[in-house]
């Protein structure tokens, strides 16, 4: 019976998840809090460090002290470690880590009844990571576009323009304001690789994945482009390996944790990749079409595409799949519980009633149209401020309706430039509870609506990548069939009566945000 590990290495935990492919079920799901277990030691909140006028770092040394907490409670939580037939990763994206020339031979030769954090004490020629929340990169951001023609350019060549949370800008302020630091820098890797090339006890490769979220890999070739390497730092190749393949193993599990965790000696370490990408895994996204919506603090839709296609407006990420097939298009609106949840307090309403006021109310709702801008939006990129249009701002019932129909309709819009024919929509995320809030998405998209319940895709991707990774010849829809199904009975499906009223909603709505961003 063998089992696959999937390793989330997020912002403030890390966390463990088990499958049994013989049984198709998750039988383990274990999980160290940064702040919790190492809070004094590192003096970490939320588990970064906050610096000041958007430096945001973390350390690496407590993410491998979390990883032998995290191998010691699944232990203690009954997971027989030695039947873990092979592991794969998630690493939070876009986090950097910088490695001096010991790196390598500290790696290979670590030895049981040390703890790691001592042993690997040495190899850093930066202490901290820069983590995906550190926002102070905005100048090295158009620098790299203007080194590469322009943020068109870039755009083309890597799948996005340059973000300030990606890791080609921080390695490039690495660089300039520490340049001696940069200098003595033998190996730059990514949170996923840095945690995988532990385990191996070698410096392991980023996975297509990662690397796509780096503003450095050609999209398209998913090799490391040299013209984006140069406008990001001199000498940049020479402090990278290659961008590696996700399915193709790194190499077995180092004989450290065989002697002081009680792995077998023959399990198999995959590269990790990025939590994103491992999301589309852990949401079963592994065909042209499936998308998956996440209705939380913030919406995040995810999309499973067959070429890399780009938004020129730059309204969304482009990622290469962990699949080594497809390819993944995110978008992420601001708006999403905070519109609702500002909606339902104006009028005093709970949820119950939120919903009633939804079901009362018909489709296209007579017109009356929100953009539902409580805080700054994403997308599209504009400032705070609701606008509302045949609307009173004291009648509930049309707020209410309002403000879903604007989202989900602004879902359609926006999703446009990914050239998907949407056949399915899986929603996950507090919201997805709600059934009327999905009869609205389902009319509008005009496709079935599914609720897909996890709380942790990441790590259960990465442990289907582990199975996947390990069993090569099994089909990723078979990989990733019994692992994630709907909830069952939660389908639903579009009513065809109201096809013409969302056509035409989503045409008027489309033109009225138009004219407000352009004015």
């Amino acid at each position: 019976m063998p089992l696959y590990l999937g390793i989330d290495s997020s912002t403030q935990s890390m966390t463990g998840v088990v499958i049994d492919t013989d049984s198709g079920s998750m039988i383990a799901e274990t999980s160290i809090n940064f702040d919790e277990h190492f809070g004094s030691a590192y003096g970490v909140t939320n588990g970064v460090v906050d610096l000041g006028q958007g430096v945001v770092h973390s350390y690496p040394l407590m993410w491998i002290d979390a990883l032998e907490a995290l191998f010691e409670a699944l232990k203690r939580d009954g997971c027989a470690l030695g039947e873990i037939a092979a592991i794969a990763g998630s690493g939070q994206q876009h986090g950097t880590v910088y490695l001096n020339a010991s790196a390598a031979d500290t790696l290979s030769g670590l030895e049981p009844g040390m703890p790691l954090s001592q042993q690997l004490q040495g190899i850093f020629s930066r202490k901290t990571a820069p983590i995906w929340m550190d926002s102070s990169t905005a100048q090295q951001c158009r620098e790299i576009e203007e080194g590469v023609g322009g943020s068109n350019r870039l755009l083309n060549l890597t799948g996005n323009t340059a973000f300030e949370r990606f890791s080609g800008p921080q390695i490039r302020k690495f660089y300039q304001d520490e340049p001696e630091a940069y200098e003595q820098t033998a190996y730059t890797g990514l949170v996923s690789s840095y945690v995988a090339s532990v385990l191996v006890g070698k410096l392991v490769s980023v996975d297509v994945g990662d690397a796509s979220g780096t503003n450095m890999m050609d999209i398209r070739s998913k090799t490391w482009s040299p013209s984006a390497l140069d406008a990001t730092a001199p000498g940049l190749s020479d402090r990278l390996t290659p961008v590696t393949a996700s399915g193709s193993p790194a190499g077995t599990i180092h004989p450290y944790f065989v002697a002081a965790h009680g792995f077998s000696s023959d399990c198999t370490v995959l590269p990790f990749s990025g939590d994103n990408p491992c999301s589309l895994i852990g949401l079963g996204l592994v065909e042209s079409g499936h998308v998956a919506l996440s209705l939380g603090t913030s919406d995040t839709l995810f999309a499973c595409m067959a070429e890399p296609r780009v938004s020129t407006e730059g309204e969304g990420c482009v990622f290469a799949s962990p699949d080594d097939a497809h390819y993944m298009a995110l978008i992420c609106y601001m708006n999403g519980s905070l519109a609702r949840e500002a909606v339902r307090d104006q009028f005093g309403l709970d949820w119950g009633g939120f919903t009633a006021a939804l079901e009362t109310s018909l489709p296209g709702n007579d017109g009356k149209m929100m953009l539902p801008f409580f805080d700054p939006e994403i997308v599209p990129n504009v400032g705070a401020g609701v606008v509302r249009r045949h609307l009173e701002e004291e009648d509930a019932a049309g707020n209410i309706r309002a403000v879903i129909e604007a989202q989900a309709v602004s879902s359609h819009i926006h999703s446009r430039w990914m050239g998907l024919d949407i056949t399915s929509l899986y929603v996950t995320g507090g919201a997805s509870a709600n059934e009327e809030i999905l009869k609205v998405f389902a009319n509008v998209h005009g496709c079935p609506v599914h609720r897909f319940e996890t709380t942790n895709a990441a790590g259960l991707g990465a442990a289907i990548r582990a199975y996947h990774g390990h069993q090569p010849s099994i089909s990723w829809p078979d990989a990733c069939g019994p692992f994630c199904q709907p909830v069952a009975g939660s389908t639903i499906q579009p009513d065809p009566s109201t096809r013409s009223t969302y056509d035409d909603l989503i045409e008027a709505y489309s033109a009225f945000e138009r004219e407000h961003v352009a004015s």
